[in-house]
């Protein structure tokens, strides 16, 4: 069977087990929940912290650019996951408390799974699962 044999749904399952899409995804959700809440308008007033609101716009698209490059790269996965995690942690500081924590949140566990993450090893998928028997001599210690 080849891959083009197999349906939409299972070729996605099979792109996405060879990526860190769960860590890639939590990133740039963060980077996006953390510029919403740096644009924050409430009625007349305009909350704008850091060097005139620069960081404000750049560390979000920053947290985006890393979510997509996880995702897109996954060689790199713990490069764009540790870069990733210092941009959150920072992000407390340089923007509305990281996104009133829950941006900062997001992107923190977000590059801990994406540098967790492991690629499936393929001699784990193509060893053959035990028998009985020999599954019964594993555990008792006896042979037949």
């Amino acid at each position: 069977m080849t891959i083009s044999d197999l349906t939409p749904r299972a070729r996605f399952r099979l792109w996405r087990r060879g990526r860190p899409l769960v860590g890639g995804l939590l990133v740039a959700l963060g980077g996006v929940e953390m510029f919403f809440s740096g644009q924050l308008d409430i009625g007349k007033l305009h909350i704008q912290l850091g060097i005139e609101g620069l960081q404000a716009t750049v560390i979000p698209i920053v947290l985006v650019l890393l979510g997509i490059l996880l995702i897109s790269m996954p060689a790199h996965r713990i490069f764009y996951g540790v870069i990733a995690l210092a941009v959150a942690v920072y992000s407390l500081v340089g923007v509305n408390l990281g996104g009133f924590l829950l941006g900062m949140l997001l992107s923190t566990v977000g590059g801990i799974v994406a540098v967790s993450w492991a690629p499936p090893t393929a001699s784990a998928s193509h060893t053959p699962a035990p028998t009985v028997e020999e599954a019964e001599s594993a555990t008792t210690g006896a042979e037949r």
